[in-house]
């Protein structure tokens, strides 16, 4: 782990810091500085959020999309370490991949698709980044992909079965 993740242990579980980027206006005297950061937060039990903060200094930046990633925060349902089943994640021009895994495969992704799944708490998955490479929008499609995953319950209540049916 680098000094930019953060892992609390108490309610505020894990925070990654996915980029940061200094943003300058020219004015009259010269030119101003400001940082925007892409923050991902999860607690490594099925719950992660992201956020986007925007201030004149990092540490202010850093702290105000921690906060917004927690309030936007989703729940990842997980069979095992692993997801239940291949989705595709589309966001303007990123797309991602992400499949399931065998358990000790490891989570085998890019910057900021790992930090998202590491934050959910995936232990296992294969993925594949297409298109753009832009951090946010990448982040945007892997939640995007974690959207459309289907829980256990939802497709046994609606094709009439038991969850232990399903599953055998």
């Amino acid at each position: 782990m680098s000094d930019r993740d953060r892992d609390r242990g108490d309610r505020d579980g894990y925070e990654k810091l996915v980029r940061l980027n200094r943003i300058s206006k020219v004015v009259k005297g010269g030119r101003r500085f400001s940082f925007s950061a892409v923050m991902v937060v999860g607690d490594r039990n099925g719950n992660v959020g992201f956020g986007f903060g925007k201030a004149k200094y990092v540490a202010d930046a850093i702290k105000k999309g921690a906060e917004r990633a927690r309030r936007n925060m989703v729940a990842v349902p997980m069979r095992g370490g692993t997801i239940p089943h291949q989705v595709n994640g589309v966001f303007k021009g990123a797309k991602v991949l992400l499949k399931p895994a065998a358990p000790g495969t490891g989570v085998i992704a890019g910057g900021p698709v790992r930090a998202v799944l590491e934050a959910a708490g995936v232990r296992d998955a294969l993925s594949k980044s297409l298109g753009s490479q832009n951090s946010m929008n990448l982040v945007k499609a892997v939640f995007q992909g974690l959207g459309q995953i289907l829980d256990a319950s939802q497709v046994a209540a609606r094709r009439g079965k038991s969850v232990s049916e399903l599953w055998s």
